[in-house]
Parts: structure tokens; C-alpha cells; sequence
């Protein structure tokens, strides 16, 4: 972990590293939990902790993590599925909290990494870094446990308790801005067909 100095308020921010907090949630994956990488680096260090057919690698598609995972969780309501996303992306896409506020599912976890910018596209910054607060718009779409990650240690025991939970659960963390740790296969038609064979819906 880093740190960084906040203008707003001069204190200290902890900055927490995307691939070890992608392993920490692999590493609680019991083994038929669908987990939906969002683009880029999300899905670039979820491909780096490890392949398993239940993981779900986004190319493209920019903002549509959350709706993909929704969509999942709903029609496979005993099966759990986390989707990790980028603060851009999600920024692109807001209107899906209110939607998976509505619906409610019960095993679905929402991970959100922020690091304030378009890594991807060279590091433009987002209105995450300008003040953007997304887990308080979260809550107000009624999302009402949203909650920021102060370190590994609170992230972990938000995710344990996300993982047995009976709502839908965000969890954000404020992220460093070191790149993915491994490119995903660009095929998607072999991420399709391995990830219906991982959900059970194709043999």
C-alpha cells in the first residue's frame, strides 16, 4: 500500500494495489462463484492471479460490467457473483445502481477500483479525482451497504461479509496507479464458450 496527501483535506489516502486485492478475492472463491472482470486492467490482473472457467473477461464494452453481472445474478440466483470495475467506467454507466438497487439480488458483490483516472487511455483524470464520491451515490440510488475499503485488512472483512450477504454489496477502494500485471487473450469467442461451460449452460 501507498499513500497519498488529499487537497481537500491535507490527510492522508490510503492507496491500495488492484492485483492484491484481486488475489485477496480469489483467494476466498470457494470454486463455482462467477467473477466479471471489467476492461482493462481489472480484468488484466484478474487473468493474472489465475484462469478459471467461472471468470468472465470483458474486451471492450466500456461501463457494462455492473449490467453483465446483474444480469447474471438474477438468472442464476444460487450461484455468487462479484464483478469488478473501474471508477470510468462505472462513471459511464451510473444508472445501473439504481437498477441493481431496485432488483436487489442477494448474491451479488460490486468491487469498484478508483484511481481517479482513464489508466487505459493515458491517464486522463476522472471526476473521481475531482471529488466524485461513488459509493455515496451509491447509496443514494439505495445501495445502502456501499462502502469505502480504509485498507486491505477492512477490504477483506468487507468482502467476507459481502460473500455470505442477503443484498447486493459495493465495495470501493482508492488504487495505485501501477498498470495490470498480464494482458488478457484477446479471443472472445473462446472467453464465451469457456464461460458458459464454467456457469454449466453449455457442456
Amino acid at each position: 500500500m501507498t499513500a497519498r496527501q488529499t487537497a481537500a483535506s491535507g490527510a492522508q489516502e490510503v492507496l491500495m494495489s488492484r492485483f492484491d486485492l484481486t488475489s485477496r478475492l480469489v483467494a476466498r472463491l470457494r470454486s463455482d462463484e462467477a467473477v466479471v472482470g471489467g476492461i482493462g486492467n481489472n480484468n488484466f490482473d484478474l487473468w493474472a492471479t489465475g484462469r478459471r472457467p467461472q471468470n468472465f473477461y470483458m474486451l471492450g464494452s466500456m461501463g457494462l460490467c455492473f449490467p453483465i453481472a446483474l444480469g447474471l445474478a438474477l438468472t442464476q440466483p444460487r450461484r455468487r457473483v462479484v464483478a469488478i470495475e473501474g471508477d470510468g467506467s462505472l462513471l459511464m454507466q451510473l444508472g445501473c445502481l439504481a437498477t441493481i438497487a431496485e432488483r436487489r439480488p442477494a448474491n451479488l458483490t460490486l468491487l469498484v477500483m478508483d484511481n481517479g483516472s482513464y489508466q487505459i487511455t493515458g491517464g486522463q483524470k476522472a471526476a473521481t479525482h475531482h471529488g466524485a464520491d461513488l459509493v455515496t451515490i451509491a447509496r443514494g440510488c439505495g445501495l445502502n451497504e456501499s462502502r469505502w475499503a480504509e485498507n486491505t485488512a477492512h477490504f477483506e472483512e468487507l468482502l467476507d461479509n459481502a460473500l455470505i450477504g442477503d443484498r447486493p454489496h459495493l465495495i470501493a477502494a482508492k488504487i495505485d496507479e501501477a498498470p495490470g500485471r498480464a494482458t488478457t487473450d484477446r479471443d472472445p469467442a473462446w472467453i464465451r464458450d469457456t464461460f458458459m461451460r464454467g456457469l454449466g449452460t453449455r457442456s
